[in-house]
């Protein structure tokens, strides 16, 4: 850890070589005044530079090399045209880039277009803001060798970010994001990035792409006489000020859905999000005024995207009537299993056919998977292992659909990233196949219980804040490791996975075996009743996730006592795991 003092001595040195560069006169008059009058603002800004992980740039805006600013991007997109052009050297190299709604997005897609050109790579761009899943699918279909979306997904205003897509239209993975990460590393300043743009590479794209995606769509539609029974469907639908206004409306009424009711006070793309405190769908006050809406207008659906339109927040109506928020893990559920009850009837399920999730999302889908026949991949946590998955099973299995517990889902394969878009007419298709057979989403989720049991999850983030946050969540996981918990919540631990040593340890007999997953620290507690508890720090962050999916018996209980009785039993698990 660096002192205070060591930290300011850095700073003072980084923007000192930041005025030796060729910056414009606002960057120079900022970093100026902060020498002179805000050493701790400097300190802040230069005292790390942001680093390229593995997902990309993510940060707040602002000036200096620990901000996102159009030098930071530029120096970022510098490095992944050197991998670039190393990667594929004599090739004619494209990349396509869209952006989000957030404050300067347009702007830093203009930088990397600058820069990638500069360098005598072609760029496509979106003619203005577009979801993250339309550049996804852009990249396959005009066979660009890799694409960038600007968007902090749904990070609170001040954030801004950068990531990177492969040529198979998914996020990095290694070895490619490896790969790039130390060719962004070795940019040598400011003073090393081709800021000229060579307009002949740039091109503006036309309606064609968006098109070509929304003809896609219709083949994951399954129950089009459903739809048409149901077409006056009323259906809320919020963007958060986002990217989706562009496309779900429009994607939602070529499926064949006509009553969609827009929540206007949100419709508008606004990087300041002046409705919400966070765009995300995760939490129910950025929902508030779509549930408003649903009620004063008798909604049976509510559906609400992030920012950049890859992750999608839905409420239905329970028995009661009363419209309630359904988590990650149930809507997946239910994607998956009326995906696959679909397959299932018109008869084309084979064997070669598989779902995926990552690893602390429910284990319903993996139940509800082998029920019907159908396999499960379990993956890191992040849509781009499910997209590594698909990559690699691809000409010799089929993808049907997947997801992960933070409201990202993907039906079909023409699509490499979690899809909102595609969740969103997926959703609306259940509600209208429920709606044409005299039932609810609420009520078909019953029945899922009813047939695999009662799931119950729920998120717990514990952070420890200073220096040694970070060191003691690493303590922490060492005790978990070391002095596993044998029983919890009066449930035995019958298999204990611990993915950073790759191994699944059968407690009850001691036996060990290989996990086939990349290293990463999480440790995994399985319960005897069927219950799954993950542990798993940030690494960046002195944060640690708690996973609590609980599992009930469906026969003697009723949905809303298991609830009941999952909460206090996690408050007991917490206090028996010293949280």
């Amino acid at each position: 850890m660096k002192t205070n003092s060591e930290s300011e001595n850095i700073a003072i040195e980084k923007a000192q070589r930041w005025l030796n560069a060729a910056i414009d006169d606002e960057t120079r008059s900022a970093i100026e005044h902060m020498l002179r009058h805000d050493s701790k603002a400097l300190t802040e800004a230069f005292h790390n530079d942001l680093d390229f992980g593995t997902g990309g740039l993510r940060g707040v805006m602002g000036v200096g090399s620990n901000r996102i600013n159009r030098y930071t991007i530029g120096m970022t997109t510098q490095g992944l045209a050197n991998y670039l052009k190393k990667q594929f050297s004599g090739e004619k190299i494209s990349v396509a880039i869209a952006h989000d709604s957030r404050n300067n997005s347009d702007y830093f897609t203009k930088v990397a277009a600058d820069v990638l050109s500069a360098n005598g790579i072609h760029v496509f761009l979106f003619r203005e803001l577009r979801p993250t899943p339309l550049l996804s699918f852009a990249v396959r279909h005009l066979k660009c060798n890799a694409g960038i979306v600007i968007t902090a997904s749904h990070n609170p205003r001040q954030y801004n970010g950068y990531k990177v897509y492969w040529n198979d239209g998914a996020q990095v993975v290694p070895p490619y994001d490896k790969g790039i990460i130390a060719e962004v590393r070795s940019v040598n300043g400011i003073e090393s990035v081709s800021f000229s743009r060579n307009e002949k590479l740039v091109h503006v794209l036309d309606d064609s792409v968006e098109e070509a995606y929304l003809s896609k769509l219709q083949t994951v539609i399954h129950s089009k006489e459903e739809i048409a029974k149901a077409a006056d469907l009323k259906i809320v639908y919020t963007s958060i000020h986002g990217t989706g206004i562009t496309i779900v409306p429009k994607a939602l009424s070529a499926v064949g859905f006509s009553n969609i009711q827009i929540v206007e006070e949100q419709s508008a793309p606004d990087g300041n999000f002046p409705t919400v405190k966070s765009p995300n769908p995760e939490e129910k006050e950025a929902l508030d005024l779509a549930l408003q809406l649903a009620e004063k207008t008798g909604a049976d659906l509510v559906l609400a995207t992030d920012p950049d339109a890859d992750r999608v927040g839905i409420a239905v109506r329970n028995n009661e009537g009363k419209m309630v928020l359904l988590n990650g893990n149930q809507a997946g559920s239910l994607i998956v299993y009326y995906a696959l009850m679909q397959w299932q009837r018109k008869d084309i399920l084979d064997g070669r056919q598989f779902v995926a999730k990552t690893i602390v999302t429910t284990e319903l889908i993996a139940a509800i998977a082998k029920k019907f026949g159908v396999k499960c991949y379990d993956t890191l946590t992040g849509f781009k292992y499910i997209a590594e998955v698909m990559r690699s099973k691809e000409g010799t299995e089929y993808f049907i659909c997947g997801g992960e517990e933070s409201y990202g889902y993907l039906v079909g394969d023409f699509v490499r990233d979690k899809d909102a878009v595609i969740s969103s007419i997926v959703l609306s298709e259940i509600a209208a196949w429920c709606h044409a057979n005299s039932t609810t989403i609420w009520q078909l989720l019953q029945k899922i219980y009813s047939e695999f049991g009662f799931y119950f999850d729920e998120l717990f983030t514990k952070t420890i804040e200073g220096l040694d946050g970070l060191k003691a969540i690493d303590a922490m996981m060492t005790t978990l490791r070391i002095n596993p918990a044998k029983e919890l919540a009066g449930s035995r631990v019958v298999k204990l996975v611990d993915v950073q040593q790759s191994t699944t340890t059968d407690v009850l007999t001691g036996k060990i075996s290989t996990l086939d997953l990349p290293h990463s620290n999480v440790l995994q507690f399985f319960l005897e009743d069927g219950s799954k508890i993950s542990a798993r720090p940030s690494g960046t962050e002195p944060k640690i996730k708690f996973y609590f999916s609980l599992r009930g018996d469906a026969r003697n209980l009723s949905y809303e006592n298991f609830v009941e009785k999952s909460r206090i039993r996690i408050s007991e698990i917490k206090i028996e795991m010293n949280l």
